[in-house]
């Protein structure tokens, strides 16, 4: 996500930072990006309707979550989001072998005690639990072969917002990709589709 071609297109960009707490990374992100942006609303800058959100990995983790907690954004883009924290949490990171739990526990993800001992904050900070409360349009991509967050995090999401009835949530599958498109073909189409994206809900 190239932030000189958002600028270029008339976006503002804005990168806020998130202070986290252990057990609740979803929550975290919430309670630092919303108050953030709705300070950026105060400068008057910015149309506080045509807000968009995306991010990639924790990124999308993030945004997809974030969508499931507020109205504020008119659109979001997550690409290889983590999106069931209990399934995520004891599956195989392909990439290198091992498990997710080690992230879980020890990098990113915060979670340093395991979901069967703390069913109800893994519940609390996974997006899929939150599908009753989706409104905003979601885009999510996914390579069939991602090693890192295994794209059935998406299928999951996906067949669950169906079966909720939301029909603003759009899964893109690039096949033979991983974590990150690598193929030219499949780069490009996936910065055309995201800009198109912004710029149906947004402009």
């Amino acid at each position: 996500y190239n932030q000189s071609v958002f600028s270029a297109e008339g976006y503002f960009f804005f990168q806020p930072d998130i202070v986290y707490r252990p057990q609740e990374p979803g929550i975290s992100a919430v309670e630092c990006v919303v108050p953030a942006v709705e300070k950026v609303i105060e400068s008057g800058m910015i149309d506080k309707d045509r807000i968009g959100l995306l991010g990639h990995s924790w990124g999308a983790y993030q945004t997809s979550f974030i969508v499931t907690q507020t109205d504020l954004f008119a659109a979001g883009v997550a690409g290889a989001p983590l999106t069931n924290m209990m399934s995520m949490s004891v599956s195989v990171y392909w990439n290198s072998g091992g498990t997710n739990a080690r992230i879980f526990a020890q990098s990113q993800g915060r979670m340093d005690t395991p979901f069967w001992r703390d069913v109800d904050n893994y519940v609390r900070n996974s997006p899929i639990h939150f599908l009753d409360k989706l409104n905003t349009p979601l885009l999510m991509t996914f390579g069939d072969k991602d090693g890192a967050v295994d794209w059935g995090q998406g299928v999951q999401m996906y067949n669950a917002a169906r079966w909720a009835g939301k029909k603003d949530l759009v899964m893109l599958v690039y096949p033979g990709e991983n974590h990150s498109l690598r193929q030219e073909e499949n780069m490009v189409d996936y910065h055309y589709r995201v800009k198109e994206w912004f710029s149906h809900y947004l402009k």
